[in-house]
């Protein structure tokens, strides 16, 4: 059973690696377009964004959205020997096919969720060899998969495992943890042994005075709150499917409604200077070293790229994009209280909109710690995380993740 759990999450973590090997190639193929001509993403995008919402449906069913929700559900289906909607091999080499297909196209999207469903996926097809039977032990591979899948994709072992406690198994059997950080530790030497020990967004060397400065942290924390929690509210809404004669045209035309959302991302892309498409990471990298001069209102015009790629219905996450749009509002912020150091408060803005978002604060301060080898803000980063959780409850009243992941479950179970 052991040997299941370690071969698999060394094959989730070479797998994790590809899947961003591949992303970074995508990438690069539509900025290649951008080079050509900047009104090729008018054409690519509508077009993209249909045959990528067309091939979901058609062959990779399960594979739409994020995948983390999806994951969460297959651990709560009233049998879990049938969750092939939701896990199986087809559909995480959907969800890797697609997402890429996704970047390809400069669609808001980014690959950690995706690798979530795509490692617990890879996990929950072992389940054959030693014949797992136990309800525990194949839940134990799904939240092992999944939390192997995050660290290696954010090569953030800790956020892997803070992220299988808040989000997987909230009242999951405490005598899995051992293989799930065994999973991760795993995953993360087969991440590192390809591409090194790297933090995905660099070193911040930073840090926050007591007194004034901590203003910053209460500024970051409502803020982010507020936009994260609405952004969460929209993808609920959204979720539950839209009603009178819009909702009837997109449920019946889908493809189409998939090929406006292109050209509404086009826009955006064009209103922006070219900067809200596909993960953010450049972008949000580029701020933290040098500020927003280069991008104007870049946090607002990436949120909303990334809802209405979400809206899109095409396969992908919103874990990096909510992370450059946290950079963009800290970024904003930082004029607000320019006592405080730049890069501290941007920094500070990526925790608070992606716990917003997420309602898992743990996660949110870990990723980010981990993610830019800073570890002399963690208190504030604490701070402006459960700020930022209470503030975006008090607007979407259920977890993101939690809520449409009962939508499956309601699914699964009918």
């Amino acid at each position: 059973m052991r040997l299941v759990f370690w071969g698999g999450a060394i094959v989730v973590g070479v797998v994790a690696v590809l899947f961003s090997i591949g992303a970074q190639f995508a990438d690069r193929c539509f900025h290649g377009i951008l080079f050509i001509s900047p009104w090729l993403p008018f054409l690519v995008m509508p077009t993209g964004l249909a045959l990528s919402t067309w091939l979901s449906r058609r062959y990779f069913a399960g594979a739409q959205g994020s995948g983390i929700p999806q994951t969460i559900a297959a651990m709560q289906i009233d049998n879990l020997e049938q969750p092939s909607g939701l896990l199986s091999l087809r559909i995480a080499v959907g969800k890797v096919f697609l997402t890429i297909l996704a970047l390809c196209c400069g669609a808001s999207v980014g690959r950690e969720g995706p690798t979530v469903q795509v490692g617990a996926s890879i996990m929950y097809s072992l389940r054959r060899f030693p014949h797992f039977s136990y309800r525990d032990q194949m839940q134990g591979l799904i939240v092992a998969g999944a939390a192997a899948g995050i660290a290696a994709a954010f090569n953030t072992p800790l956020a892997g495992i803070t992220f299988a406690i808040e989000e997987l198994s909230r009242s999951f059997a405490q005598r899995t943890n051992g293989l799930v950080i065994t999973a991760i530790i795993f995953a993360g030497l087969a991440a590192n042994s390809i591409l090194g020990n790297y933090t995905y967004f660099g070193t911040v060397s930073t840090s926050l005075d007591i007194g004034t400065g901590w203003l910053a942290v209460i500024v970051c924390g409502i803020t982010g709150g507020l936009a994260g929690g609405l952004f969460a509210r929209l993808l609920i809404i959204a979720s539950e499917g839209w009603r009178g004669v819009i909702g009837q045209w997109i449920s019946e035309n889908p493809v189409m409604f998939a090929a406006s959302c292109g050209l509404v991302l086009a826009c955006l892309g064009l209103l922006s200077g070219q900067h809200t498409y596909g993960t953010g990471y450049d972008e949000a990298r580029d701020i933290i070293a040098h500020g927003d001069a280069n991008y104007p209102g870049y946090g607002l015009y990436k949120s909303l790229a990334t809802l209405v790629s979400y809206f899109s219905g095409i396969p992908g996450g919103i874990f990096a994009p909510s992370l450059a749009t946290g950079a963009g509002m800290g970024a904003l912020l930082s004029h607000l209280v320019s006592f405080a150091p730049t890069s501290t408060v941007i920094v500070l803005g990526m925790v608070a909109y992606f716990s917003g978002v997420t309602q898992a604060p743990l996660t949110a301060f870990i990723i980010v710690m981990e993610m830019t080898d800073n570890h002399s803000i963690v208190v504030p980063l604490m701070a402006t995380a459960l700020i930022a959780h209470g503030i975006s409850r008090l607007i979407c009243h259920e977890s993101l993740y939690k809520a449409l992941a009962e939508r499956f479950v309601t699914r699964q179970n009918v």
